[in-house]
């Protein structure tokens, strides 16, 4: 069911009244992978505003299911396409700081992206670095504990399966 904003605004007020806190918002995320001879990796790009290293995620649209989010996003902020898991691999809660200085609670939900393609010319290329590492590599590089735990939990499960 899709509400109006302004009933989710309103509603979103009410609970942060009833339980004393706001509630989390949600995200999406892309975890772009590929077989390689060795095993799989995973794409990490650069945030915009800090160039920490990050999955390609978002702010889901109405229309669209939340796998079809994550497969955006990974098209828009990273220029990569493929197949897209329509079950999630996990969750991981940040702080988002927004534009006007305000940090809100985010849970991200992640879906993963088996890459097909890499495109050279895309959205976001001048404002992003990207880069495939081993799911190791890549649970060192990020900076939110939840995220780590779940990046190599799905590099332990893919990686048995290399081709």
């Amino acid at each position: 069911m899709l509400m109006k904003p302004s009933y989710h605004n309103h509603l979103l007020e009410r609970i942060r009244r009833l339980f004393g806190a706001t509630p989390c918002r949600m995200q999406v995320a892309a975890l772009p992978w590929h077989r390689t001879a060795t095993g799989i990796e995973v794409m990490l790009i650069t945030s915009r505003d800090t160039g920490r290293w990050v999955l390609p995620k978002g702010w889901p649209e109405p229309s669209e299911r939340l796998c079809e989010t994550a497969a955006r996003e990974a098209s828009e902020e990273a220029g990569l396409s493929g197949s897209v898991d329509t079950h999630e691999a996990g969750r991981y809660f940040y702080l988002k700081e927004l534009s006007n200085g305000e940090q809100v609670a985010c849970e991200v939900l992640v879906y993963p992206l088996e890459v097909r393609k890499v495109a050279e010319k895309w959205k976001e290329r001048r404002q992003r670095t990207r880069k495939w590492v081993s799911p190791s590599e890549a649970a060192r590089m990020v900076n939110e504990p939840d995220l780590c735990r779940l990046i190599s939990s799905f590099g332990a499960a893919h990686g048995k399966f290399a081709a």
